[in-house]
């Protein structure tokens, strides 16, 4: 748990502060006391975060991290900066190689010309220069940028991140709502999902000082799970009767072109439950869970003195709505 007051009315530019690991960063850095401005590329859709602090504590800006002098702009008068800017799948000018690489490079670089020596910067687990998968390679692209102009920066490599308004189980809560089959890909691929709020006490542990510098953390839940067994997870709370289909890397990949085109075709007004890209596909070769090197030498979770919350505490609080009666399921008349 973080210290009360550690910000002591210092201010902290979160990029990417309006997504899902946004809105819990900003909680807990309001939390210890930070005034948190928030840069964006839409400042109006993080509005709903000004209750998160106090009046005037939470402000949004407009920045974007294509646009170096946008990023200039929202580090004036910082102290610190968290870089939370990411995405899944390419879309527009959104590339991974724009938005994970020179994005992280804009952050940091401009960090170091505004004298800025706390940087925080969110990666993932298998961030690898050398990947078959484009995601995983702008994700090594911007730790290398980060090195290079934040020597002191702290990384953090979570694993796949759950919560109420995750696109892990929620997504796949969805497909068992609509489909009598859900299909995955990797059914022996293992997982060690981790809770978007305990990522938030790690990034504001490592915003108040107490992460090694230049150091890299690797963030995982208490549980390693494989994809086929998160899925069937999923089908258990939801209390959904479905068949989870085991595909192969080769369907897999099959399929991802087959959607690809189609939300081409449609001008990306194909279903984006049932998206899927090759990349994805590509990614899903490798196990996602936290490295024995990371244990050994303490960079996890727990180093941060943060006690990670298991799936089981937390899941089943937002995958009730998907059961057929929702919260009501367990009632019955007369009790």
């Amino acid at each position: 748990m973080s210290g009360v007051n550690v910000g002591a009315g210092r201010v902290v530019t979160v990029f990417g502060g309006s997504g899902f690991v946004g809105r819990y960063v900003v909680r807990a850095l309001a939390r210890d006391g930070w005034r948190v401005r928030i840069a964006c590329r839409r400042p109006d859709l993080a509005f709903h975060l000004q209750p998160q602090g106090r009046v005037g504590q939470v402000m949004a800006v407009q920045a974007n991290v294509r646009h170096p002098e946008s990023v200039a702009a929202a580090l004036r008068g910082a102290s610190a900066v968290v870089n939370l800017v990411g995405i899944l799948a390419e879309g527009g000018a959104q590339t991974f190689s724009k938005v994970q690489a020179e994005g992280a490079r804009a952050v940091a670089e401009a960090a170091k010309a505004a004298g800025v020596d706390t940087v925080v910067h969110i990666s993932a687990i298998g961030a690898d220069p050398s990947s078959g998968a484009a995601y995983a390679r702008s994700k090594a692209a911007g730790e290398a940028a980060m090195r290079d102009a934040a020597p002191s920066a702290v990384i953090l490599r979570p694993s796949v991140i759950f919560g109420p308004e995750d696109d892990f189980f929620n997504r796949f809560a969805t497909m068992a709502r609509f489909f009598p089959i859900v299909p995955i890909v990797g059914a022996d691929t293992r997982f060690q999902p981790v809770y978007v709020g305990d990522v938030a006490e790690a990034v504001a542990a490592a915003v108040a000082g107490r992460a090694q510098p230049g150091s890299v953390y690797e963030l995982g839940g208490p549980e390693t799970k494989t994809f086929a067994e998160l899925v069937e997870y999923v089908l258990k709370v939801t209390e959904r009767a479905r068949r989870v289909a085991k595909l192969s890397f080769g369907t897999g990949q099959l399929v991802a072109r087959v959607t690809q085109l189609l939300t081409k075709a449609s001008l990306g007004l194909f279903p984006k439950l049932l998206r899927m890209t090759t990349d994805q596909v590509e990614l899903l070769k490798h196990d996602n869970v936290v490295s024995e090197e990371a244990i050994r030498d303490g960079r996890t979770l727990q180093g941060l003195g943060v006690q990670p919350q298991a799936i089981e505490a937390i899941v089943p609080t937002y995958l009730y709505r998907y059961r057929k009666t929702g919260q009501y399921q367990a009632q019955r008349l007369g009790a």
